[in-house]
């Protein structure tokens, strides 16, 4: 079983935040992996929904699908692999943090067929990726119109 974390902190509104994390439609913007991804259920995203995606991971194209498995808005989105060649289960954790939103992420996965390489060197290229996506999406949500409080370490007029 591979298991890998990462956190960071991004300096705009947790809803905000929350909102372009959970849209399915939004991963190709910052998972570097990821050529294209959006919801295939119908109505509201929340627990039961599903999306997928289309990427590659060290070199093999992936078409996965995936289900909801928690929506608790501002606060956790989580979702597991209905398909694919990784069996695998992720949550996004949101906080505020002194005016920022912290996020905690984590995945569990596990191979299941066609990715024919040592478990050890996928978990190290996953971790790899999964802090080169969250410096992406800080960079990416930061560099837009500010909303909400200032960053703490931003000058003062």
């Amino acid at each position: 079983m591979i298991k890998v974390t990462a956190s960071i902190v991004i300096y705009r509104p947790l809803a905000q935040v929350f909102d372009f994390v959970s849209a399915p439609a939004n991963d190709f913007e910052w998972q570097y992996g990821t050529l294209a991804s959006g919801q295939i259920s119908e109505g509201e995203a929340g627990v039961g929904a599903s999306f997928r995606t289309i990427g590659h991971l060290m070199g093999q194209r992936m078409h996965r699908t995936f289900e909801i498995t928690e929506y608790e808005a501002d606060s956790r989105f989580g979702f597991r692999s209905l398909s694919g060649p990784l069996e695998s289960h992720t949550l996004y954790r949101l906080e505020t943090a002194n005016g920022s939103t912290r996020i905690d992420v984590s995945t569990q996965a596990m191979a299941v067929n066609a990715l024919q390489m040592r478990e050890s060197d996928l978990a190290k290229h996953m971790q790899k990726q999964l802090r080169e996506d969250l410096a992406l999406l800080k960079s990416l949500l930061e560099s837009g119109p500010r909303t909400g409080t200032p960053r703490p370490d931003a000058p003062q007029s």
